[in-house]
């Protein structure tokens, strides 16, 4: 169940309206790394969480902060589009530059769809996209995920900042920034606590670690011979796992002697092919069903072995 107060979390009060600005606003709402993406990944990893407690509360918390944070940008917008003109002759446009300005930079979705309000979507008018949420499962996954997306929204922030002398816009855009600044280290503090929980040994991903090839999980490879990447911290000392000393290879070669080739091609599929690998072997779409129905039962069979 979700409460609704009747008052923004800040104020979102312009000082006069600017459509220009609202259209470059939009990245904030339903961009990428917008409002609405951490919204939803917060909400999603909340809903999912399996650990009661502090961790559950702690990630619904900020999601529904992030919720509050969508409703401060779309009232910021609607003011920002208050009297904006959806039509205007040459003539007007020509006596008054700031006029023409405004209209040959307004997205005229805010006056044809919206009538005069936000819309989840870019500064481009491409659609909010739920592919852009992580939810994976794993809260140290899913916890290093929400410091990006806290760190590349706050810098989207940043630069909208820049673009505006608005006094009201600033204002707002000051707390929101606050905000983001305070959610990277709440998700970076939530790894620590991870850790001390003991939830993860050092804050590494390594489920199936014991599966790991030994000596591919600290070692760094180069593959250009004139690289300096050997000079940072990230290609010496100890690795982050607590047990061995990075690896560098210089100028790193092969470990197998795999070449890149698929098997010989169907000849009823017309693939370009000089022989090199024998003759291909004939089959059709049903074939391939069938085999992939095989391969079903046979795990079914060893399942019950």
């Amino acid at each position: 169940m979700f409460k609704h107060v009747d008052y923004l979390q800040f104020q979102a009060k312009p000082e006069k309206p600017d459509a220009l600005f609202a259209a470059k606003m939009q990245e904030l709402v339903g961009g990428q790394f917008g409002e609405m993406t951490v919204m939803m990944q917060y909400l999603w990893q909340g809903w999912s969480c399996r650990v009661p407690g502090k961790y559950k509360d702690m990630i619904m918390d900020i999601a529904t902060e992030e919720i509050g944070h969508v409703e401060m940008l779309v009232t910021m917008m609607a003011r920002l589009l208050e009297g904006a003109p959806n039509e205007a002759t040459e003539k007007a446009a020509a006596a008054n530059p700031l006029l023409a300005a405004v209209l040959g930079g307004m997205n005229f979705q805010h006056a044809i769809v919206t009538g005069g309000g936000a819309m989840p979507t870019n500064s481009q008018g491409v659609p909010w996209n739920a592919g852009y949420i992580v939810a994976s499962g794993n809260l140290l996954a899913d916890f290093r995920s929400n410091v990006s997306a806290e760190a590349q929204s706050r810098l989207q922030t940043s630069r909208i900042y820049n673009m505006t002398d608005d006094r009201g816009v600033k204002d707002m855009l000051q707390f929101n920034l606050a905000r983001d600044t305070y959610h990277q280290q709440q998700w970076l503090l939530g790894i620590e606590q991870l850790i001390a929980d003991g939830f993860t040994e050092n804050g590494i991903e390594n489920s199936n670690g014991e599966h790991e090839h030994p000596e591919a999980n600290h070692t760094f490879y180069s593959f250009d011979p004139e690289s300096t990447a050997g000079e940072g911290r990230w290609a010496q000392g100890p690795a982050l796992n607590g047990k061995d000393e990075i690896v560098y290879v210089a100028d790193a070669q092969p470990l197998t002697d795999d070449r890149p080739l698929g098997p010989a091609p169907d000849p009823k599929l017309f693939v370009t092919y000089d022989g090199s690998m024998g003759k291909g072997k004939p089959g059709t779409g049903a074939g391939a069903h069938a085999q992939g129905m095989a391969n079903v039962v046979n795990k079914i069979k060893g399942a019950l072995d």
